[in-house]
């Protein structure tokens, strides 16, 4: 009866020729080495993310209200919660350094070579969705470190040249980071970077399957355009060997390392934070990034601030465009790192780098600039012809460093709302209550400005409108002044 049933599946599904053209494809026997085993790890990592990430998705509420708090009560009260946030963070941890391990051991083993260009450009760009996917998720967190965090990530896009005011409204969903910020980035992490890591994975695999898995290198073997995939096709026909059960049997020992390493931590060390609950008042204060983005940080931390707009927007786009281009400049000749010396340079400098880097990330004493526009002049226009009361106000912007959140004239911060035209939004009454208030990213001001600042502030940004736009106006009094909307209610 079992023998029916497997043959009714055969006839219908035809497993046996899937699984001769995936688990069971031909690979040089070479390849049955410790050294191949990293491409495995990573995509069993990324499939305990999307377990425990379902998981964590039944609790976790994507509002600013409600995250922090959320993930206090993963962390205290549901059962087993801080085990499986612990998991899936020690898991984003351990995903990134494989998927670095095999893009290392890639680019020295010349893996990227001829014929397998796009095998290497779709691992690079499965790295970069990794990057995301883990900048995303500690965002999330959104407790100090992540509120902070995703301000200096809006300020960096800021500097983007043209656009850089939309990617930052882009980014946050608005101006400022509110609710809308969170449901964006919970949509990006759970949705459009695993998607995104899912369809390269498909095609990266599908890539080796039709390319084949590089033979470890041996000094000496050269690339060749116009012999190499017929030599490649006579080493599988003469000595290749199925990738099941000849080969997988190191990745499922690593794998099962793996998953007793990435355990073994989540109860050891526990789940990252949340620290404490974002607070846009504290200015000034020290986010810490996860591990992988401590290089970044040490670099903004420790170099001059006139090299931050080129170390930020410039030297990562030519890096990873050198990076992806590697295969289309240098797609032939040796593949052994014995016989390339300048790949080992590269890695091992590099390695260094990092390395130093992230150490001096995690003790740098930095904190995010925001008095970047409280020097800002304003502009003449908006101080000409106004009052003595308007005036005070102007200097309370200045003196207040309300421009390192919002602009005016086009120069101050992007976290709030440019200022410019201000007095057509909100009309006097609520100027005041926001104010004093506050609402949104705006914290309340209300105990640290006296009546007759308020006053002052209130009275200048009434005059931030352009010449031919209106003041804001309350609909309520002008429905009430109206004589026909008198005699519409009296007739009601």
């Amino acid at each position: 009866m079992l023998r029916s049933i497997a043959l009714w599946f055969e006839e219908r599904l035809h497993l046996t020729k899937l699984f001769e053209a995936t688990g069971g494809h031909k690979v040089p026997p070479s390849t049955n080495s410790w050294f191949y085993v990293f491409g495995s790890g990573t995509l069993l990592c990324f499939l305990l993310q999307i377990v425990t990430g379902t998981c964590l998705a039944f609790v976790y509420v994507p509002s600013t209200n409600e995250a922090w708090t959320s993930l206090q009560y993963l962390n205290n009260q549901q059962f087993l919660g801080w085990f499986l946030r612990a998991v899936h963070n020690w898991g984003s941890i351990f995903m990134v350094g494989i998927m670095t391990l095999h893009l290392v051991q890639t680019f020295l083993f010349g893996a990227y070579k001829y014929p397998r260009e796009l095998t290497w450009v779709s691992g690079c760009f499965l790295f970069l969705c990794t990057l995301g996917m883990a900048f995303t998720g500690q965002v999330l967190r959104f407790d100090q470190d992540a509120y902070w965090g995703l301000g200096i990530g809006a300020s960096i896009m800021g500097r983007v040249p043209l656009v850089g005011a939309q990617v930052v409204h882009l980014m946050l969903a608005g101006p400022t980071i509110a609710g809308e910020t969170l449901s964006r980035f919970f949509s990006l992490h759970v949705f459009v970077v695993p998607g995104m890591i899912l369809a390269l994975v498909s095609l990266h695999l599908r890539l080796v399957l039709t390319r084949g898995i590089n033979e470890y290198p041996k000094p000496g073997s050269v690339v060749l355009k116009e012999s190499y995939e017929t030599e490649y096709e006579d080493l599988i026909k003469k000595t290749g060997v199925p990738f099941v059960p000849n080969v997988i049997g190191k990745d499922l020992i690593f794998s099962a390392f793996l998953v007793i390493a990435i355990v073994t931590c989540a109860v050891v060390f526990g789940p990252a934070g949340p620290s404490g609950p974002p607070n846009p008042t504290l200015i000034h204060t020290a986010p810490k990034p996860d591990f992988y983005f401590l290089p970044i940080y040490a670099i903004l931390a420790l170099l001059p601030a006139y090299m931050e707009t080129f170390l930020l927007l410039v030297a990562p786009v030519i890096g990873v465009a050198l990076l992806i281009l590697l295969p289309f400049y240098s797609g032939t000749g040796e593949k052994s790192y014995r016989r390339r010396p300048m790949a080992v340079v590269v890695v091992l400098l590099a390695a260094l780098t990092a390395g130093l880097l992230a150490y001096l990330g995690t003790f740098a004493p930095w904190s995010p600039h925001m008095e970047a526009w409280s020097s800002a002049s304003t502009p003449p226009a908006y101080v000409s012809g106004r009052s003595a009361l308007e005036l005070q106000g102007a200097i309370l912007i200045q003196s207040k460093q309300c421009r390192n959140c919002h602009s005016l004239g086009g120069e101050g911060g992007l976290r709030g709302p440019a200022l410019d035209t201000v007095a057509t939004r909100l009309t006097h009454d609520q100027l005041i209550r926001q104010v004093i208030q506050g609402s949104g990213n705006m914290p309340a001001y209300g105990k640290n400005l006296r009546p007759a600042e308020v006053a002052a502030l209130v009275a200048f940004m009434q005059t931030l409108r352009p010449s031919y736009q209106p003041p804001a106006r309350d609909s309520t009094r002008v429905a009430a002044a109206n004589p026909l909307a008198k005699d519409l209610r009296a007739s009601r």
